[in-house]
């Protein structure tokens, strides 16, 4: 079952719209709030209340469960663009474009959490014949020594007390 929220003639562009809407896609619920909690932008304002929406009508419709929804679908179409002028100098006028965007997002349940966790036990298991990489790799692997490059000797200068065998002084 999905459970669907729609906004409508949303005073965002479509296209920043979009790049919010990627973050969150396939994620769970409490993943995609805390994505667009943290994300500084006009249209995560918009599409959180979207989700929330969406997660009470998952809840309270379609009687799911909240823990274990997923953002199966969302997306950022174009709406109606309003069209203005602006005035320039010598009588011209430029065109702004006021664009709207329609989100909608669809939440369909996913696995239990129970579920993930034991997965990826099982995962671990697999992985121990594989070699180690990253941090425990290193602390493994022996440490190089580290090797001083030697000091360069100076010549020693000629003292002004020398005489030169020219016969200076």
């Amino acid at each position: 079952m999905e459970a669907r929220a729609v906004a409508r003639f949303v005073r965002v562009t479509p296209r920043k719209a979009r790049f919010v809407v990627d973050a969150i896609r396939g994620k769970n619920v409490h993943d995609a709030l805390a994505i667009l909690k943290f994300t500084p932008n006009a249209a995560a304002r918009v599409v959180e209340k979207l989700l929330k929406s969406a997660v009470a009508n998952a809840e309270n419709n379609h009687h799911m469960d909240g823990d274990v929804l997923e953002v199966s679908t969302v997306h950022a179409d174009a709406g109606p663009t309003m069209k203005r002028m602006h005035p320039r100098a010598m009588g011209r006028a430029y065109s702004i474009f006021k664009r709207t965007s329609h989100i909608t997002l669809a939440l369909t349940e996913g696995e239990e959490p129970a579920r993930r966790t034991r997965r990826k036990q099982v995962a671990q298991v697999v992985a121990k014949g594989k070699p180690k990489r990253g941090k425990a790799a290193a602390e493994e692997a022996p440490k190089p020594k580290r090797t001083r490059a030697p000091k360069k000797v100076e010549e020693p200068r000629a003292s002004e007390t020398e005489t030169t065998p020219e016969g200076g002084e």
